[in-house]
């Protein structure tokens, strides 16, 4: 079993992502970060869908993006947009976006999989149900790719030219749900919310809570973390 780096929030796309990999049989190192979010439940939810897939590892990674705040996620100052349906999510890049977010990550889980002899990482974007985030884009992973492939000593020297699997980039939530539930995904571990109440009870009124709900409603379900 060939190893892959696979991100894990904690969340509905990157929990489908996961087991993704492992139904195409990668031994899997998970790695998730407290960057200086909102809250801590995602990583909790994180640690529990590691240990119930039977990763080989799963790293916690501190780094702190507070500092620079610009975001709703990163800093308390601004609030989160909540709406009262999906046709009300704003077409424009939010305020959850959180600045360099996943070129951070993607280079972290980089150096990771460098290490660790891998070929492959795994991140659970999505350019289709969506808020918006340039760096979900499939243009942006492609121009990481080549850049990750001219930085690393395992692509210069040995020719080790690393992959980075977006499996969900092209399909829709709901989509996204089906896959996961015929893969056996329990998305009732899984926490999407940008801003979640007391033990991490989904607000249902965010653009992610928005956009989940209607991925499950598209499925015939109602959503599990709801229930």
């Amino acid at each position: 079993m060939n190893p892959a780096v696979v991100l894990l929030s904690g969340g509905l796309d990157s929990a489908t992502c996961l087991a993704i990999a492992r139904e195409e049989g990668f031994a899997v190192h998970a790695i998730s970060f407290r960057y200086g979010q909102r809250h801590q439940y995602e990583l909790d939810r994180a640690r529990r869908l590691a240990d119930a897939s039977g990763t080989l590892s799963h790293r916690i990674v501190d780094i702190d993006l507070a500092q620079f705040g610009g975001s709703a996620l990163t800093d308390a100052a601004i609030d989160v947009p909540k709406s009262d349906s999906v046709d009300s999510i704003d077409e424009k890049i939010p305020v959850t976006y959180v600045p360099a977010r996943n070129t951070v990550f993607l280079s972290l889980a980089l150096a990771l999989a460098e290490t660790i002899s891998s070929r492959d990482i795994f991140i659970g974007v999505n350019a289709l149900d969506y808020s918006g985030y340039p760096d979900c884009r499939p243009e942006y992973i492609a121009a990481f790719e080549a850049m990750a492939n001219l930085a690393t000593k395992a692509s210069v020297e040995q020719d080790r030219k690393l992959k980075i699997h977006t499996p969900l980039i092209d399909l829709t939530k709901a989509q996204i749900i089906e896959r996961g539930l015929a893969l056996g995904v329990d998305y009732s571990q899984t926490l999407s919310c940008y801003d979640p109440g007391d033990e991490g009870t989904p607000c249902g009124r965010c653009d992610a809570c928005l956009l989940r709900s209607k991925g499950f409603a598209e499925n015939g379900l109602t959503d599990p973390a709801l229930g």
